[in-house]
């Protein structure tokens, strides 16, 4: 086992700032923050969607990543900083952008947390950024898997890329910064939705007309959140820990929604190949030519034909992270998005939810 990182402990009362705080993922770890007794500051992109955090007693602070002035100002003062937000699509008109606010926001945030003496920065990154060659429901792949520069897919995947690299070299320059890779998160507040809960609204919409042969690692966004703690406080000081769940090809993912909603499961396996030619036609139509967001993003293709297997025993046995069932994660996203009025309503009339 590897040691652990200098004695990190979040106190009662330390001043912790979360960027991305209204997002996904980042409205989880706020919430896990808060029952914690934190002095908690959720730094908002300006113009924003802040609904998650509309229940959530923090302090919000509004910047943009890539104002460094701004983002000094949101920094100063905290003990600790979980740098969560990113630009995570498929497809954006400028891809320039992903490179602006995932790599040079990535360094303003490091060169702040660095200035102002900050004791410990928790750097969310993804597992998108591992190698997947050979990987499989039974041969999930780890931390240590290098990817092959060719398969990181889109300017999401090589974006991220190059900013794990940046905080690698912050903390060989001293920082002390932990890298968390989540895997596929679903839940509640997924208001985007993000491209992982997308798979859940679509099924739940009957906008799955079939299915491709590829794995998920399937994991409940609050045990995500947790994870973040646990590597704040255990993580060792630059090592990276995939946070995630069950492995489930994307067959069983859809069957147990449907076991879940009552609804029927797409039966139709489509193969890869007609994957990536909607991919590929989808980009050149709607994306370069009527510049608009395809409704099949390459980069989304290309995963869908990759099997997306993880084992996160680094992160169970160094952090003591735990994950619920695959099942109740599932459950809870679709109960959630039916609630939130996501689902057409003659969908909702065909559910009949079970345990």
């Amino acid at each position: 086992m590897t040691e652990p990182g200098p004695a990190f402990t979040l106190e009662a009362g330390h001043r912790v700032l979360v960027t991305g705080g209204a997002g996904f993922i980042g409205s989880a770890v706020v919430r896990e923050l808060c029952g914690r007794d934190l002095d908690v500051v959720a730094m908002v992109e300006p113009g924003g969607d802040t609904r998650n955090l509309d229940d959530v007693p923090v302090e919000q602070v509004t910047a943009d990543l890539r104002d460094a002035d701004g983002v000094a100002k949101a920094v100063d003062g905290a003990r600790s900083v979980f740098h969560m937000a990113a630009l995570y699509r498929f497809w954006a008109r400028d891809p320039a952008a992903f490179y602006d606010i995932n790599v040079t926001g990535t360094r303003n945030v490091l060169d702040a947390a660095r200035r102002s003496g900050c004791e410990r920065v928790v750097y969310t990154s993804t597992v998108g950024t591992l190698g997947l060659q050979g990987a499989t429901t039974g041969d999930p792949v780890d931390e240590s898997s290098f990817a092959h520069v060719d398969h990181l897919f889109g300017a999401y995947k090589q974006s991220k890329y190059v900013a794990e690299h940046e905080v690698l070299r912050a903390a060989a320059e001293g920082l002390s910064v932990v890298l968390v890779q989540p895997t596929t998160p679903v839940g509640p507040r997924d208001l985007g939705p993000t491209p992982t809960g997308r798979t859940v609204l679509d099924f739940l919409n009957g906008r799955f007309p079939g299915y491709v042969d590829t794995t998920l690692n399937i994991v409940d966004v609050e045990d995500v959140a947790h994870g973040h703690v646990l590597a704040a406080e255990r993580g060792a000081v630059g090592r990276s820990y995939i946070l995630g769940g069950e492995n489930l090809l994307l067959r069983d993912v859809l069957a147990t929604l449907a076991g879940v909603t009552g609804l029927p499961a797409p039966t139709r396996r489509f193969p890869s190949a007609l994957a990536l030619a909607a991919g590929h036609l989808s980009g050149l139509v709607e994306g370069r030519i009527l510049h608009r967001e395809p409704t099949v993003p390459l980069e989304g293709a290309r995963m869908s034909t990759t099997h997306m297997s993880f084992d996160d025993r680094r992160a169970r046995d160094e952090l003591g992270y735990t994950s619920r069932p695959a099942g109740e994660a599932l459950t809870r996203a679709a109960r959630w998005f039916v609630g939130s009025g996501a689902v057409r309503p003659e969908r909702v009339a065909g559910i009949s939810w079970t345990a």
